[in-house]
């Protein structure tokens, strides 16, 4: 681990300045202010989506400490990031095939070590990304749910935040919590706001109303409505069997409103070519980690 650790943040950037690859990647970061709201699942079948839709999409695992991605599609990880961290396995040999064409950076469940990082340690593990050498046009990273130091890390690295919402009110004033740290004391001013497991367009609609009021008066912020994913019976039977939704009942309501989300998406502008590169985002991880 100290060999990862202790690396120099100057030799970290200059390795990864020699990736090969010049291609702009899009960042997008899920996050939500409390668990429950199913941001895991918003982030695996959204994967899927985009990946089902042409992309090159890599989808990263960075709940450190309460890992699910791998468990929600019925996969076995033998490696996942704790091997990065000891540096038993590069980060390339830790990463899976999913549906879809879908890679995947499975974290570690259930692993104290894994959720109680250091931002020395977090620099350490995302430095790995310099190994990478696939062509890739998205990076979704599902983040832990909260405020932890890994969250803050990642949201402010990404390209684009989305940040999960539910029809709860602890979900709308947790999500309003992080928005607040994350504008007010780390510089993230545009959040895109995805409204999940609602009963209607109705409820949606009104969701992000209630949220953008509040915003609106004390913060500094942009929101945009992403969309929403309604309540759906096939997600939980699709959750019971261990498959994401959009594979295993494309036509349900929430795998076609999935596929909408991914089309939206597509529409997004790519980033600056200048700041447009993976490494782009892992040096920004690095120089965040090393001063938060």
């Amino acid at each position: 681990m100290n060999n990862v650790v202790n690396m120099n943040t100057k030799d970290q950037a200059a390795g990864l300045r020699r990736m090969a690859t010049q291609k702009p990647v899009q960042v997008i970061a899920v996050a939500s202010g409390k668990g429950g709201v199913g941001k895991t699942n918003v982030s695996v079948n959204l994967s899927l989506a985009l990946a089902n839709s042409g992309k090159q999409v890599l989808l990263m695992d960075a709940d450190l400490g309460l890992a699910n991605v791998d468990l929600l599609l019925g996969l076995r990880a033998e490696y996942n990031l704790s091997h990065v961290i000891s540096g038993e396995r590069s980060l390339e040999e830790v990463i899976m095939d999913g549906p879809e064409g879908l890679k995947i950076i499975p974290a570690a469940s259930g692993t104290q070590m894994m959720s109680e990082l250091t931002p020395a340690q977090h620099a350490g593990v995302i430095r790995a990304f310099s190994e990478i050498n696939l062509p890739l046009d998205m990076l979704v990273v599902d983040t832990a749910a909260g405020i932890s130091d890994s969250v803050i890390s990642f949201t402010r690295a990404s390209h684009e935040v989305v940040v999960v919402v539910c029809n709860e009110p602890t979900s709308l004033t947790d999500a309003y919590a992080l928005i607040k740290v994350l504008s007010e004391e780390h510089g993230v001013q545009r959040f895109n706001i995805l409204a999940n497991m609602v009963r209607g367009p109705k409820e949606a609609s009104s969701l992000f109303a209630k949220l953008t009021r509040v915003t609106d008066h004390y913060l500094d912020v942009t929101l945009s409505f992403l969309g929403a994913v309604p309540y759906d019976e096939y997600l939980v039977k699709a959750v019971q069997r261990q498959q994401a939704v959009f594979s295993s009942y494309p036509q349900s309501p929430s795998a076609l409103a999935f596929r909408k989300l991914a089309q939206q998406i597509n529409n997004w502008p790519l980033p600056e070519r200048a700041s447009g590169q993976l490494e782009f985002f892992v040096e920004r991880l690095i120089q965040y980690s090393a001063t938060g």
